[in-house]
């Protein structure tokens, strides 16, 4: 069977000279990638790492979070990448809920974890190799031996959910993904995104088929464009965060080796996108992705006369909207967004729960609510538990954020329900204001009314420093 780890030696066989990443450090091909994985492999393997066992990575964006991603795949490790930007207290949480019996990082880490040994490797700085103590003989995951890969979700709504994936799941959902992204050796993708939440269907697939990755290490406007321009980006892959600091760059630079932009993590609204087109001259496509499936929905037919929408399903999936009764329901009602197709998630960690007892009727009920118009194009509403009820109207916090976003001054917010003794619930809202910037909130107000039903209008404005949110940039909810 066609192994995650193939997809490195597959590309550095086919394309040694291709350059796979540029970054702080410079260019890489791909022959030197794999030359610097191989030596780090067999250094982890003298230390212990085998099949099965948990391997954790907290790498910052470069080429050697990709070393140590398929290092620990050479080593038959089932590898967790865990976001750098966690306080020690949470990293130590993440190790304990995945069973990891050894962790890479170039940082520090206190808590249970124990300092094994520096390893003797390319990167300019030790990497610390951390043995977490834990009984080899205790797999991972036991309940599922074929695992590569975990990942925790991002908690937008509670409690993260430990996603296992096997090699099989990894090959199925990226070769469904690049039929329609159609990414190969011409490209370069403009990376903005942390690596430690988009590893599966974005990482391992541009490594696939042979697509080189331009680290940026700044994720201003300005660095973005300069990256660009002097790499000759072809995709910029981003959240609606830089697309909008993208938008409002006054005098951006010619991008003629730019021929395709997506939007992910968040729902993004049509006035950023339009923007965008206007400044840039290219479309947004909204692109549904989801831990559990992967990138099963994309929008490339209709993101000039639909940009708010994430798109049609891709021609491997089977998207529908489902009734409280698991059903499904006609064009244009609003219901639980269920997809079908490849490269599902195998299980999750914690309680051990597989993917059959998950599935309903043989769908994946993803969370959030939609619509599916006679054409199949599907229009995310919101999350089915972050809706605000009003009187009995549904109101979603995603709808109110985008047009509150697009106020000037106004560097993002959070719209969140707040209990009503006549209304039941109303509409709050949290805004992080630019320096140098004063939000009248009766005017604010009254712009909303312009884009707003009555009934969705914040009743209360909160000027706020910061919002929280998760590490792959969604905001968090509760």
């Amino acid at each position: 069977m066609y192994q995650v780890y193939d997809c490195l030696t597959d590309a550095a066989r086919k394309w040694p000279d291709a350059i796979a990443v540029i970054d702080e450090y410079g260019e890489i091909t791909y022959a030197e990638l794999l030359a610097h994985t191989e030596v780090l492999a067999m250094q982890l393997k003298q230390q212990g790492c085998a099949y099965g066992l948990g391997l954790g990575i907290i790498m910052p964006n470069n080429r050697y979070f990709i070393i140590c991603l398929f290092a620990g795949v050479a080593c038959g490790c089932v590898v967790m990448p865990i976001d750098q930007r966690l306080s020690n207290t949470e990293i130590d949480q993440a190790i304990r809920d995945a069973n990891l019996h050894y962790v890479l990082s170039v940082q520090q880490l206190d808590g249970d974890a124990v300092s094994f040994c520096n390893l003797i490797t390319a990167l300019p700085t030790p990497l610390n190799v951390y043995n977490t103590a834990r009984n080899a003989d205790s797999l991972a995951v036991p309940f599922l031996p074929k695992a590569v890969f975990m990942r925790f979700t991002s908690g937008t709504t509670g409690a993260a959910k430990g996603v296992v994936l096997t090699h099989q799941s990894v090959m199925e959902r990226t070769a469904a993904a690049n039929e329609q992204l159609c990414l190969g050796t011409i490209d370069r993708v403009v990376w903005v995104l942390p690596m430690a939440y988009h590893f599966i269907v974005s990482i391992v697939l541009y490594v696939r088929y042979g697509v080189g990755i331009i680290v940026n290490e700044l994720f201003l406007a300005d660095s973005i464009l300069q990256s660009i321009a002097r790499h000759r980006g072809t995709f910029l892959y981003a959240a609606p965060m830089h697309l909008q600091l993208l938008a409002n760059c006054k005098t951006p630079p010619p991008l003629p080796s730019l021929r395709m932009v997506i939007a992910t993590t968040t729902g993004i609204s049509a006035t950023v996108c339009k923007a965008f087109q206007a400044r840039y001259g290219l479309p947004v496509s909204q692109a549904y992705g989801i831990i559990e499936i992967g990138l099963p929905i994309i929008n490339f037919q209709k993101s000039d006369e639909f940009p708010e929408a994430v798109g049609y399903p891709l021609p491997a999936y089977s998207v529908a909207i489902l009734g409280d009764d698991f059903q499904p329901l006609p064009p244009d009602a609003l219901g639980k967004l269920a997809i079908k197709g490849p490269g599902m998630f195998d299980a999750y960690l914690s309680p051990p729960t597989l993917r059959a007892d998950v599935l309903k009727n043989g769908w994946f009920l993803t969370g959030d609510l939609a619509v599916c118009k006679p054409d199949d194009l599907i229009i995310i509403s919101g999350r089915e538990k972050n809706m605000i009820n009003v009187s009995g109207n549904k109101v979603f916090p995603n709808e109110v954020e985008q047009v509150v976003d697009t106020y000037p001054g106004i560097v993002t917010s959070k719209a969140y329900s707040r209990t009503h003794p006549l209304m039941g619930e109303v509409v709050a809202l949290d805004i992080v204001v630019a320096d140098g910037y004063v939000v009248d909130t009766e005017q604010l107000i009254h712009y909303c009314r312009q884009y707003l039903t009555g009934f969705k209008l914040p009743q209360f404005v909160n000027q706020v420093e910061q919002i929280a949110t998760t590490g792959s940039g969604k905001v968090k909810r509760h």
